[in-house]
């Protein structure tokens, strides 16, 4: 009678490990898995970053848009155009002094 009971408690430990075990992996794979939340956060941050990027980007297209079309054959600019024209060709009025 005392095999039995011997063999009983021996199996009843093996399953007990054997869920703990199991739930160790289980838990440490949702965490810091592949799939886990640990990825998930890191995913989501960079999300956010990228995000970020793609509205200053778009402003900065928008902005670049804006710039083309006012100097376009449409649409004529003159202040732009002056401005561009002294800029990229160091140009100047005959009225104007420059100060150094």
């Amino acid at each position: 009678m005392n095999e039995p009971s011997k063999s009983r408690h021996v199996i009843g430990y093996l399953t007990a490990v054997s869920v703990v075990a199991l739930v160790a992996y289980f838990s440490y794979s949702a965490i810091q898995g592949p799939y886990g939340m640990l990825t998930l956060f890191k995913i989501e941050t960079k999300e956010a970053q990228l995000q970020l990027q793609l509205d200053v980007l778009k402003q900065e297209h928008a902005t670049a848009k804006n710039r083309a079309y006012r100097l376009s054959d449409e649409y004529l600019d003159l202040d732009l155009l002056d401005e561009q024209a002294r800029k990229v060709l160091g140009l100047m009025r005959g009225d104007e002094i420059i100060v150094q």
